[in-house]
C-alpha cells in the first residue's frame, strides 16, 4: 500500500504455540515484512476478529486447544477474513495432512525443516498473487457499481419517456395526470395479489410486476391520435364515432411499436406497454375491441389494465357523468366478472378493494 511516497510493508499474523518457531519465523520475516505473532489459534481469531486484518496468515497446524485446520476453516467461512490468505507452517508431512491442508483453505502448505529462503519466496508469491486478486476484486466492485449507476439511469429514462408520452396523450383526454398513477398503483397492487396464486406466480415475477407498473402510464397513448370533437364530446357517441374512438387502442400499440423499431431491438417493458395499450378494451366474453379476444386470448397485462382502467373511469369525474362511490364501483366490477373481466382477477379485485380505495384516495384528482 502507497502513502504518499512511502510504501507501507505488508502485515504477517505468524500463529503457532511454540514460542521458539515463533522467534524463528519474526528472524525470518522481521526485515521485509510487519510481524504479528499469536501464540494459540483462539488467539490469532481474536486477533483477526479485532482487526486490522493481516495480509497473509503463517498457521501451524497442531496446537492446544483449536488447531490449524479449524482456524483455517473458520476464517474461511467468516466474509471478513474469507480473502486472507493461509499458509500452512508444520512438521506433518504425510499426503493425507498437505491435503486436508488445502481442503481446509491454505494456499499453500510448508514442511519442516523450515529454509528461510523458501518461506520467504512461497510469503512472496502468495502476497503477489493477493494483491492481484485485491486489485481484480476492486475492479469488479467498481464495475458493479458502474452497471448499479448505469441500470439506475436507464430506469430513470424509461420512467420519464413513459410519463413524458403519457402526459402528451393527459393534454387531449379529459382524464388527470392522478388517474396515470391510480392505475400504476391499481395495477401492481392487483397483481402482487395474484403473484400469491400459483396459477400466476410464474407470469407474474417481480421482475414483470415492475415492468407492469412503468408500462401502465401508456395505456390510452392511442387517443393522441383522436380528433377533440370525438375525444372531448360530452354527450354519448354515435355509432360512427365510437368506431373512430375504438382505433385509439390501435394507435397506441403502433406508437409504441415505432418507437421500439427506432430502437431497433426489443424492449421488455414496451412489450407489455403493448399488450396493454392494443388490448385493454378487449372483454372475458369476447364482446370487447379491437380483435374481439376472449378469456385467455386476451394478455395478463391486459385484463389487469381492464379492472384497473374501469374501476378508476367509474369513481372518477368525467365530462359526461359525475363520481360513482367506491361501492357503486365495486358492485359493477363483479357484476362484470365473467363477461367484462377475468373472473380470477375479479375475486383478487374483491380481496383488496380496500388497497383500491386507498389509491385513490392518496392520488385523487384534488392533490
Amino acid at each position: 500500500m502507497e502513502t504518499g511516497n512511502t510504501v507501507e510493508m505488508p502485515t504477517i499474523l505468524v500463529v503457532d504455540d511454540t514460542p521458539d518457531n515463533l522467534q524463528f519465523m519474526n528472524g525470518i520475516l522481521q526485515s521485509s515484512y510487519k510481524v504479528k505473532v499469536a501464540n494459540s489459534g483462539e488467539r490469532a481469531l481474536k486477533v483477526l476478529e479485532r482487526g486490522p486484518l493481516p495480509d497473509i496468515v503463517l498457521l501451524d497446524v497442531i496446537m492446544t486447544g483449536i488447531d490449524g485446520y479449524e482456524v483455517c476453516r473458520q476464517m474461511k467461512a467468516n466474509p471478513a477474513t474469507a480473502a486472507v490468505p493461509v499458509i500452512f507452517l508444520t512438521a506433518r508431512n504425510e499426503v493425507e495432512d498437505e491435503t486436508r491442508g488445502f481442503e481446509s483453505g491454505a494456499v499453500d502448505y510448508i514442511t519442516k525443516p523450515f529454509i528461510a529462503a523458501v518461506v520467504l519466496a512461497r510469503v512472496k508469491a502468495q502476497l503477489g498473487l493477493k494483491r492481484m486478486a485485491d486489485f481484480l476484486r476492486d475492479q469488479n466492485d467498481f464495475l458493479e457499481e458502474e452497471v448499479g449507476r448505469r441500470t439506475r439511469e436507464v430506469s430513470a429514462i424509461q420512467d420519464v419517456t413513459i410519463l413524458a408520452m403519457a402526459s402528451l396523450a393527459e393534454t387531449r383526454d379529459n382524464e388527470t395526470g392522478n388517474h396515470i398513477r391510480r392505475t400504476q398503483h391499481y395495477v401492481r397492487a392487483l397483481a402482487l395479489k395474484l403473484q400469491k396464486d400459483p396459477r400466476f406466480a410464474r407470469e407474474l415475477g417481480d421482475n414483470t410486476i415492475s415492468m407492469l407498473f412503468k408500462s401502465a402510464p401508456l395505456h390510452d397513448l392511442g387517443k393522441v391520435g383522436i380528433a377533440d370533437s370525438i375525444l372531448l364530446k360530452p354527450g354519448r357517441l354515435t355509432p360512427e364515432e365510437f368506431e373512430v374512438m375504438k382505433t385509439h387502442t390501435t394507435l397506441g400499440r403502433d406508437s409504441i411499436q415505432h418507437a421500439e423499431d427506432s430502437l431497433g431491438l426489443q424492449v421488455e417493458f414496451l412489450q407489455l406497454a403493448k399488450q396493454i395499450a392494443y388490448s385493454h378494451q378487449e372483454k372475458w366474453d369476447g364482446s370487447g375491441y379491437p380483435q374481439g379476444l376472449k378469456g385467455l386470448d386476451i394478455p395478463l397485462s391486459a385484463r389487469l389494465m381492464a379492472v384497473a382502467d374501469v374501476y378508476d373511469a367509474l369513481i372518477s369525474v368525467r365530462v359526461y357523468k359525475p363520481a360513482m362511490s367506491h361501492e357503486e364501483a365495486v358492485d359493477l366490477i363483479v357484476k362484470g366478472s365473467g363477461s367484462h373481466f377475468d373472473p380470477d382477477l375479479v375475486d383478487a379485485f374483491i380481496a383488496i378493494q380496500d388497497e383500491f380505495q386507498a389509491i385513490a384516495r392518496k392520488f385523487s384528482d384534488g392533490d
